[in-house]
């Protein structure tokens, strides 16, 4: 079974992101989005600390200290692009200026809540960010993540155990082993990887899942 790496999940959803989208990529994995979206593609990039326009990281030793995203990391601005106060920013994402967001997962459940800022662990640092104002301020949710935790339990789940940052938003997850689309109730499985089995997904995940035709 051929696991994909995590440019190659980002290099998959940005894929799917439109010509002339307004999108916004979250801390962590989801930020490699950026470096994968093809140049003759015209894709307006959001972060929540004031940036519209952001493109991918910079060149080593190219860095800008005072141009940074939501996760303190160097990034560039392309033509055109802007930066401004973080409440203006936030206030894009509220009122539903932004087609997509693309965020990181602990768990995502089968009617698409979705889980990404607290484990309820008590040693856990809780961590929510902008996450729920983009989680319900995007026309569309997507999810980047390993679908199985290091201890073997799958984070695509029927219940969120961790507490809630959004209720019904996430629309697709995107993990090392296959696509997911949420819709209805429903989880929808497509694009597999190599050597793994509707069957073997659905034991891995402990889910009832539908085959989606590719």
């Amino acid at each position: 079974m051929n696991r994909l790496n995590r440019n190659q999940i980002a290099a998959r959803v940005a894929q799917d992101i439109p010509e002339g989208a307004y999108v916004n990529l979250g801390i962590g994995l989801p930020t490699l989005v950026a470096n994968h979206l093809p140049a003759d593609r015209e894709i307006f990039l959001h972060s929540e600390n004031g940036i519209l326009g952001m493109g991918p990281a910079p060149e080593e030793g190219k860095e800008d200290s005072d141009l940074i995203n939501a996760g303190k990391q160097p990034v560039t601005l392309l033509p055109g692009g802007a930066f401004f106060h973080h409440a203006d920013s936030f206030a894009m994402m509220r009122g539903g200026h932004l087609d997509i967001c693309v965020l990181g997962a602990f768990q995502v459940s089968v009617t698409g809540d979705l889980a990404n800022w607290h484990t309820g662990e008590p040693d856990a640092i809780p961590a929510v960010g902008g996450a729920m104002d983009l989680a319900i301020g995007a026309k569309q949710v997507f999810v980047m993540m390993d679908l199985m935790t290091k201890a073997g339990q799958s984070k695509l789940v029927e219940h969120c155990t961790y507490p809630l940052t959004g209720v019904g938003c996430v629309s697709r997850v995107y993990t090392d082993l296959a696509i997911f689309d949420i819709a209805n109730g429903r989880v929808y499985a497509s694009e597999l990887v190599e050597g793994l089995t509707l069957e073997s997904l659905q034991e891995m995940t402990g889910l009832a899942l539908v085959q989606k035709p590719v």
